[in-house]
């Protein structure tokens, strides 16, 4: 299972990982004002917007999962259902850590949903740690929406 960057024809099926991805892992444990700005719509354009940044694991037009960073964090990280135990998830968060030490980054962070424990487990299993809580600005389509989560870091080697 290799990792390469995305394309275009990655985009549709991508939306479609992300968008019930984030329904599993978020819809219940987030405000209900967050999950309806969270459509497929508003996750295609997104992944529109940053295909420069997304990796892959799987065929083209047939993803199986994709990591998405900005600058020194690990943004996005989703695996299709059907992928969730195969360890795509491993070889997409290696392939970031190793992209981000190569720009010389010396630490890596990402945000986590507090009570995703799922995923909480899924990064301390591969190394990351929580640092701290802390609040983010989600984009929604009249600004931000703030909402507190973990940050979890790992340093690069």
């Amino acid at each position: 299972m290799d990792v390469r960057k995305a394309q275009p024809e990655d985009i549709d099926p991508l939306a479609q990982i992300w968008y019930e991805g984030w329904q599993d892992a978020h819809a219940e444990l987030l405000p209900a004002e967050l999950a309806r700005e969270r459509t497929f719509e508003s996750l295609h354009q997104r992944m529109t917007d940053e295909i420069a940044e997304v990796r892959v694991v799987g065929e083209p037009a047939k993803p199986l999962g994709f990591s998405m960073t900005k600058d020194d964090e690990l943004y996005q990280l989703y695996v299709s259902r059907e992928a969730r135990g195969t360890g795509a998830a491993q070889k997409l968060i290696a392939e970031v850590e190793e992209r981000l030490a190569s720009r010389g980054l010396k630490t890596a962070w990402l945000g986590c949903a507090i009570g995703n424990d799922r995923a909480a487990r899924f990064y301390e299993k591969a190394g990351w740690h929580l640092a701290r809580n802390y609040v983010v600005e989600l984009p929604v389509t009249d600004g931000v929406f703030p909402l507190e989560v973990g940050r979890y870091e790992k340093e690069l080697t």
